[in-house]
């Protein structure tokens, strides 16, 4: 247990930003279809999003807000699953680790990273919602770093923290559902073979992608509701809380809109969960192999 120590803090958000370079289009079309005003057409579709957005753009629109998807890895993320390693190794070392002290480990991991990625959270929100705006209401952020620098002017300090609360919410929810759960279900599937084939899985990336395909099914569905509201709350330009938002949405919307985005998250969710942890896990093995005795 004690070479879990041994690796860096900032494994996991490289990993992490690794994994949402090849994921982002599908993070910018969910925050699209969460934050579409209510219209009386049908809803538009998953495939229609993207199409339009490659038609408007060329498909490197696809990748708008990228530097904020990194940026908020490399705070997020890193803080997430660098403190959830860590926790969890201290909680081994007195023994073997519950499922429920695992899951309270990384729900209080994921609140820590929810705080520490807000900034980058509100930026990559509006620069991948901002063609959906009026021309007058957009922001034009023409990078995180520059985004940064216009929120902080136009919005003082307390607009870092606007939609904190939702998105630590949702930040709690997702880790304790997606990195508490991909645990959970790795374990299971290694003690117990699948019925009626009797297959036995091993420590492998099949058994990766099958348990963060499982993760990724109840973390999307536990966090769809947190996260509408907090996409909706932060693209907001003025003063908006999260029960005002809920409130007009569901008089407009109905309930159904909670789950706006649901299958671009899904299916983000699923690939970035995999490429996450098997990125994770080759950083690890190359740190190993680079510095066997640190």
């Amino acid at each position: 247990m004690s070479q879990q120590q041994k690796y860096p803090f900032w494994l996991g958000g490289v990993g992490a930003s690794m994994a949402a370079s090849c994921t982002h289009p599908l993070d910018l079309t969910k925050v699209r279809m969460q934050t579409l005003p209510p219209v009386a057409v049908k809803r538009p579709s998953t495939f229609s999003v993207i199409r339009t957005t490659v038609a408007e753009g060329g498909f490197r629109s696809l990748y708008t807000g990228l530097t904020a998807s990194l940026m908020r890895q490399m705070s997020y993320s890193l803080i997430r699953l660098g403190s959830y390693e860590s926790l969890k190794a201290r909680l081994s070392q007195h023994g073997h680790a519950s499922t429920g002290q695992l899951l309270l480990a990384a729900m209080l991991a994921g609140g820590m990273g929810g705080v520490a990625g807000n900034p980058a959270d509100i930026l990559l929100v509006r620069m991948t919602s901002d063609s959906i705006r009026p021309p007058e209401r957009r922001y034009n952020y023409s990078n995180a770093l520059s985004g940064l620098v216009a929120l902080i002017k136009k919005e003082g300090a307390r607009g870092l923290f606007r939609g904190l609360g939702t998105n630590t919410t949702r930040a709690v929810l997702m880790n304790g559902s997606q990195v508490g759960s991909y645990d959970f279900f790795k374990s299971t599937l290694l003690r117990h073979p699948i019925p009626i084939i009797e297959y036995h899985f091993r420590d492998s990336l099949l058994l990766h992608t099958v348990s963060s395909l499982l993760a990724g099914t109840v973390a999307t569905t536990v966090c769809a509701p947190a996260d509408v509201l907090r996409s909706r709350v932060m693209s907001a330009s003025g003063k908006s809380s999260p029960v005002e938002v809920l409130k007009t949405s569901l008089q407009h919307e109905g309930p159904r809109f909670l789950f706006k985005g649901w299958t671009p998250a899904f299916i983000r969710l699923g690939p970035n969960t995999v490429l996450m942890f098997v990125f994770f896990e080759q950083l690890k093995h190359a740190w190993r192999t680079l510095y066997p005795t640190v």
